[in-house]
C-alpha cells in the first residue's frame, strides 16, 4: 500500500475525491482500487468502468488522438477537454488495497461491505470517498498514497 519515495522527493498532503472500485485479484481475493479522476474528464467518465475513464484520460493526453483506442471512446473527441499545466493529478491514478487489517481504514471498508457490489464495477457518485492523500509530482510522473479516508459518500 504504501510506496517508497526518492529522498527530497517533494510530496504534498491534501484532499481528494477518490472512486471506489471492486477489484478482483488474479487468486481470488477481493481488493478495493481506489481512482483518482482528473477534475476536467469526472462527468465524461461516469458511468464508465476505470479503464474506460483511463482510456478517456490517455485521449485527452496524447499528441495524437488517430489511435484507435481514441476512435472507439464513445465520447465525440471534440468535447474532450484540455487539462490545465498545473492541474493535480495530472492524469488518471490509482491504487489498489489489499490485504487491509480492520483498522486500516474501518470506514472505507465499512463502506465497502455494506453498499451493493454492482455499484463498485463502474464509477459513480454514490461510489466516491473523500480522502486526505500525500501527493507527489515527479517530472516523470505523479503519483499518491492514501493517508486517512475523511468521508464516503454521501457527501
Amino acid at each position: 500500500m504504501a510506496r517508497a519515495q526518492s529522498a527530497g522527493t517533494p510530496s504534498t498532503e491534501m484532499e481528494a475525491i477518490l472512486f471506489v472500485q471492486s477489484h478482483q485479484m488474479k487468486n481470488g481475493q477481493d481488493a478495493i482500487h481506489l481512482v483518482w479522476v482528473p477534475q476536467p474528464i469526472q462527468r465524461l467518465c461516469l458511468g464508465k468502468t476505470a479503464q474506460q475513464c483511463a482510456t478517456i484520460d490517455y485521449c485527452v493526453r496524447t499528441t495524437n488522438r488517430d489511435v484507435s483506442q481514441c476512435r472507439n471512446l464513445g465520447v465525440p473527441l471534440s468535447s474532450l477537454p484540455s487539462y490545465p499545466p498545473d492541474m493535480r493529478p495530472r492524469r488518471q491514478l490509482s491504487v489498489v488495497l489489499l490485504a487491509l487489517t480492520p483498522n486500516t481504514f474501518p470506514r472505507l471498508q465499512d463502506f465497502y461491505r455494506r453498499a451493493p457490489r454492482a455499484s463498485f464495477e463502474r464509477l459513480s457518485l454514490s461510489a466516491r470517498v473523500k480522502a486526505r492523500v500525500r501527493f507527489t509530482r515527479t517530472p516523470e510522473d505523479d503519483d499518491f498514497d492514501v493517508l486517512e479516508i475523511l468521508a464516503v459518500a454521501p457527501f
